[in-house]
């Protein structure tokens, strides 16, 4: 077989295969290439000039962790039993699952037991988590280090065929969260083999990834590629772009590479970016002069919800505290809350307007929960440890009756009792100790007291973050359960709910409740303690209540229960 690898600096490069030593060829642009054997699991790293034997930048499997040699792997050796036509971006409901901790096992072959759970609650894709190699076992995976391989406690390269297989046996896509702005800090061997990094810029992680390189830049859209061709998934979500410097012209060279991987395969691609720049260039059209990519999280959707929910008011939740009905109505019609708008957080103007001709709703995504939104708290408690099965029912209401793109985050559909704590497994006791350091500092800034932080490199903190599947079968969580079924069963029934147009018939707000209406649909919440009256302006009638709620009266004014929310459709 052929080996290669990019190494521009090096004097010499030397291929170990299989305990033999053979010297490589250099070619034009830095590549060095070897022809010697090796089959499926063959060990092989590269040793430049002289120095230890390292492991393939490319290397799609990686047994012995990131400081290990890599392993071969023959993707013909892939067992697919089910074909796959594929499931697009428009009318998605997607669902956010860590591997490690979607059970206590921590296995793509565990969690693929409760893939028949995903397909009952009605969601139509999996959004995993990185499962690139990271150093240990256990551990969020945005510090992996090896952007081609997969995780090998999680069931390597094999795990993750099998378990894309079986999701799609069951009709789910599975998109995967690919890290593009930074590798590491532990095990990330890339500045050895040539200048995959700059000092020119920097992000909260060090120096920046040198996108300014065309190797680079190439090194990151062909392993995209390969995460979509290779394990047949549906789309990948692209981790914090905002800290990729410089971005162009990375991403519409990304955005043009998948769209034409999409048309070889004729199955829908795309790509889903994590930005906090509000811009709407990142899913503007090539052909318009954006990126080209197909959606983008909105936090400002989540910033407003929750404070409605909670009446949060620190840090970027300041913003939207003064009036959050009033925010969640500016984005349900607009897409943004900050769209050129001050931003007290930033101390300056933040964000622009969305074209509404070249940003349909569904390329924004809402959720009411993520795992930075919890996992980022001190305790990593979720929405379900402080509101009611109401409030949580409002919640949900407003997700996923909205225009935008749903994303659900694993055990949020029953209001899980499990906190979603941050933690690691650093081997190196000094990263280790840097990392539980840094961490209690942080929320210490924050008023928490240092004794009050779960440590993350404690077995516990992530045993305490892994599902408990018996909650389920509870109350009030299989009450909370089926509403999330009834209200997806709505939205893929009603078109209404995924019309690409931004119009509503109408759309209020007070203090705590909303109503808005998008064709026959009537979304009504009641986020007050106290009974709200709602004037519809017409007839409807209910065909989802968290509550029991009277038909509207003959006036066409809703009578709501406190913290009840309701579907009606006009008659």
């Amino acid at each position: 077989m052929r080996y290669e690898v990019w190494a521009p600096s090096a004097s010499q490069v030397t291929l170990h295969a299989d305990g033999r030593a053979y010297p490589m060829r250099r070619e034009d642009g830095g590549w060095w290439r070897r022809a010697a054997p090796g089959t499926d699991g063959t060990r092989y790293g590269f040793a430049l000039d002289d120095g230890p034997a390292l492991p393939d930048p490319r290397a799609r499997r990686l047994p012995d962790g990131p400081d290990g040699l890599a392993a071969v792997l023959d993707p013909t050796l892939s067992v697919w039993r089910h074909d796959w036509p594929g499931r697009p971006l428009p009318g998605a409901v997607l669902y956010e699952l860590h591997v490690g901790t979607f059970t206590r096992t921590g296995t793509f072959e565990a969690a693929a037991e409760h893939l028949p759970h995903l397909a009952q609650l009605g969601v139509t894709h999996i959004e995993l988590m990185p499962v690139c190699p990271f150093p240990g076992t256990h551990g969020w995976g945005y510090d992996g280090v090896a952007p081609w391989a997969v995780h090998e406690p999680y069931g390597g390269p094999g795990g993750l065929v099998r378990f894309v297989d079986a999701a799609h046996a069951l009709g789910l896509g599975v998109v995967l969260d690919v890290v593009h702005n930074h590798l590491g800090p532990s095990g990330n061997h890339l500045p050895a083999f040539g200048p995959y990094f700059t000092d020119r810029h920097h992000t909260p992680w060090g120096a920046a990834v040198n996108l300014g390189e065309p190797e680079v830049r190439a090194y990151f859209t062909n392993s995209a590629l390969a995460w979509l061709r290779d394990y047949r998934l549906d789309g990948l979500r692209l981790d914090a772009i905002h800290a990729l410097t410089p971005r162009a012209p990375f991403l519409p060279e990304l955005s043009s590479a998948v769209d034409e991987l999409s048309q070889s395969l004729s199955r829908p691609l795309f790509l889903i970016a994590e930005s906090d720049l509000n811009d709407p260039l990142t899913t503007t059209p090539r052909s318009s002069g954006g990126h080209g990519l197909h959606a983008q999280w909105n936090d400002d959707f989540h910033h407003a919800l929750h404070t409605a929910l909670t009446g949060e008011s620190q840090g970027y939740y300041a913003d939207f505290a003064a009036d959050p009905a009033q925010a969640l109505a500016k984005i349900l019609r607009g897409g943004f809350f900050h769209d050129g708008t001050y931003s007290s957080f930033r101390n300056r103007p933040h964000g622009h307007p969305l074209n509404p001709s070249t940003t349909p709703p569904y390329r924004l995504l809402a959720y009411t929960q993520t795992h930075d939104q919890i996992g980022n708290r001190a305790q990593g408690d979720r929405l379900s440890a402080h509101l009611s099965p109401g409030l949580l029912a409002c919640a949900a209401a407003l997700t996923l009756c909205s225009p935008f793109t749903p994303m659900l985050f694993m055990g949020e559909e029953w209001g899980a009792r499990t906190p979603w704590q941050y933690f690691t497994d650093h081997p190196d006791p000094a990263l280790a100790e840097a990392v539980r350091t840094g961490r209690r500092r942080e929320f210490a800034a924050h008023g928490w007291p240092s004794d009050a932080i779960p440590d993350p490199q404690s077995p516990e903190t992530r045993l305490r973050s892994c599902l408990d599947w018996d909650e389920p079968k509870r109350e009030p969580h299989a009450r909370l359960l089926a509403w999330y079924r009834r209200l997806i069963a709505l939205r893929r029934a009603t078109p209404a709910l995924t019309d690409p147009d931004w119009s509503y018939t109408a759309l209020s707000t007070d203090d705590r409740t909303v109503h808005f209406r998008r064709g026959p649909v009537h979304l009504a919440v009641n986020l007050s303690p106290q009974p709200a009256a709602l004037a519809l302006g017409g007839t409807a009638a209910i065909v989802a209540a968290w509550s029991p709620v009277a038909p509207p009266d003959g006036a066409g004014v809703l009578h709501l229960p406190p913290e009840t929310a309701a579907v009606l459709l006009a008659t």
